[in-house]
């Protein structure tokens, strides 16, 4: 089965047991859904140029193998930090970790995560947690705190969603909440373990003041590498390495964005040129739309260290628990040894 058609039936069979308004907001798109579709389009698009007489003798394994951050890796596909994993399985984050650590890949934990970390750590996958700073500071600050304890090996700063996508209101209210958009206050509570009843009713949505210093300010504050994600322009990607970022993530948020937002797979060859040309220790990351293991090694021939998968995984979770999202890491992998074969590898 290609990985097309086990990522439509694993759909069809989350779809079928979600209430309507869930997979409404999984599959929520920015303006028309335009980018979404570029996207799936461009990395759809992508072509590889086989190399011939390469003597391409490696095993699978080490086809496949990779690090992120010098954590050893069995593959390069990585699960991308994702909202309302409660929502498709009760134990969320935790049993996707489950996945994780079996296919020897890497999860992203969502600022929105209802699931504690140490729930998360317990599966020994490696894990990086994904942050949105909050308009209250000092709860990012408790937040990144908590899990840099837990385990946390990186952070993902997000940095594109200065503006929420409009999606059905029914979609936005999976799980109703005193402080819209953020993460809530009885998960807050919950994550921090602090006595939260006296912030502001807007303390923890996010904040519109993030700048190039919340690097800094980050990786101070934990000692943990700061990955950003939703990078796009390559002038801002160079700012980030100058900055002292340890990666970027090549982003739409999915087709989450923007409509009208240049794909990710179409800037990627920038932000890769314009990151070493600061750095080249800096890693350069992408996700939005990645469906398939020849999309994964055009990726990795650009220059790209790994990807992440988003969508596909969550309903994967939806239909199958851990079984699912390793099914779609297994098949993205998979399908990313075969093309590495016939192309000689790949890797820039």
């Amino acid at each position: 089965m290609t990985t097309t058609a086990l990522f439509e039936q694993l759909e069809a069979e989350a779809r079928a047991g979600l209430p309507a308004h869930v997979a409404g907001y999984v599959a929520a798109t920015a303006g028309a859904g335009q980018c979404h579709a570029e996207g799936l389009r461009d990395w759809a698009a992508a072509r590889l140029v086989p190399r011939v007489l390469q003597g391409v003798s490696r095993t699978d394994e080490q086809l496949a193998a990779t690090t992120v951050l010098g954590t050893p890796l069995r593959t390069p596909v990585l699960l991308a930090p994702m909202a309302q994993q409660v929502a498709a399985h009760p134990r969320g984050e935790a049993e996707a970790a489950r996945a994780v650590a079996a296919a020897g890949s890497l999860l992203g934990v969502s600022t929105n995560t209802a699931v504690p970390f140490d729930a998360v750590a317990q599966a020994g996958a490696p894990w990086w947690y994904q942050v949105y700073v909050l308009r209250d500071r000092s709860l990012t600050g408790l937040l990144v705190d908590r899990a840099a304890a837990a385990g946390a090996s990186a952070l993902v700063l997000t940095v594109d969603t200065t503006a929420l996508t409009q999606v059905d209101p029914a979609a936005a209210s999976i799980e109703p909440t005193a402080w819209p958009p953020g993460p809530g206050r009885e998960r807050l509570t919950a994550l921090t373990g602090a006595d939260l009843a006296d912030r502001d009713a807007g303390a923890a949505t996010p904040a519109l003041d993030v700048d190039l210093a919340t690097i800094g300010w980050l990786a101070e504050r934990t000692g943990l590498p700061v990955v950003v994600k939703g990078v796009l322009h390559p002038d801002d990607a160079r700012a980030c390495a100058q900055a002292g970022a340890a990666g970027v993530v090549v982003s739409t948020h999915g087709g989450r964005r923007l409509g009208e937002s240049v794909t990710s797979a179409a800037a990627l060859p920038g932000v890769v040129a314009a990151v070493r040309s600061v750095d080249p220790a800096v890693e350069v990351y992408a996700d939005s739309g990645v469906r398939s293991g020849a999309a994964v090694a055009w990726a990795l021939a650009q220059g790209a260290r790994a990807v992440f998968v988003g969508r596909p995984a969550w309903w994967g979770l939806a239909a199958r628990g851990a079984d699912g999202v390793a099914a779609v890491l297994d098949a993205l992998t998979a399908e990313l040894v075969t093309t590495l074969r016939q192309c000689g590898d790949v890797r820039a």
